[in-house]
């Protein structure tokens, strides 16, 4: 697994992601965390990533909700999302960071590669050259668990009792997510354990980024 070599965004914000399996504790951590910031006077800027310009295409519809694409060619979606990864970071949070908000942004352009590596594209390069035009977050936490337990979370939601899910192709990302944690410094924290474990983890991680970054203006 190679590095993405991100560019550095040299503003006074701060960049904080969140990538993982679908059931992972993603929407639960980003609401406890803003819940935290908000209650030290600090109003984040919360965004996602795929846009809904791309979530609300045929092409990812297809994809996520149907096992029947062979009609399209995975690249197809890899390159909209690309694209659109690369407009949303420096078109909306490169702004906000530079008017030292602090974004939190669920998902990032990890997924993307870890989506694309996880079909079979290993080899593809292009990603890792489109990924130099992305900026590169202060940090970036990849939450892990088992892909059962994931997959009995999202069943456990009402609107996706009976959402298609492709369990084997669930394994693989896992094991991409971990190994581009590894490879590009990122945090890694098992959301197997009780919620606020990983709570004051993730708590813990930010809190010293806010301090590093107020010392260093």
């Amino acid at each position: 697994m190679d590095h993405l070599h991100m560019y550095e965004h040299g503003t006074p914000g701060l960049l904080i992601t969140f990538c993982g399996l679908d059931g992972c504790g993603k929407t639960t951590m980003i609401r406890r965390l803003t819940a935290f910031l908000q209650h030290a006077g600090i109003e984040p800027l919360l965004t996602k990533q795929p846009t809904n310009a791309v979530r609300q295409s045929e092409i990812f519809r297809t994809y996520m909700d149907s096992p029947e694409h062979a009609q399209y060619e995975y690249r197809s979606l890899s390159l909209l999302a690309a694209s659109d990864r690369v407009q949303h970071a420096n078109k909306l949070i490169l702004p906000a960071l530079r008017q030292k908000k602090i974004v939190i942004s669920d998902r990032y352009f990890y997924s993307c590669l870890a989506n694309l590596r996880a079909r079979g594209y290993e080899q593809d390069r292009w990603i890792y050259e489109i990924a130099e035009s992305v900026i590169r977050p202060d940090i970036a936490f990849f939450f892990d668990l088992p892909v059962e337990e994931a997959i009995s979370r999202v069943r456990s939601r009402a609107a996706e009792k009976d959402r298609y899910i492709d369990i084997r192709l669930q394994h693989r990302l896992r094991d991409e997510y971990r190994a581009i944690c590894k490879a590009n410094h990122g945090v890694l924290i098992s959301t197997a354990c009780p919620a606020d474990e990983s709570y004051a983890y993730v708590k813990r991680e930010v809190r010293k980024a806010v301090l590093r970054n107020e010392n260093e203006r």
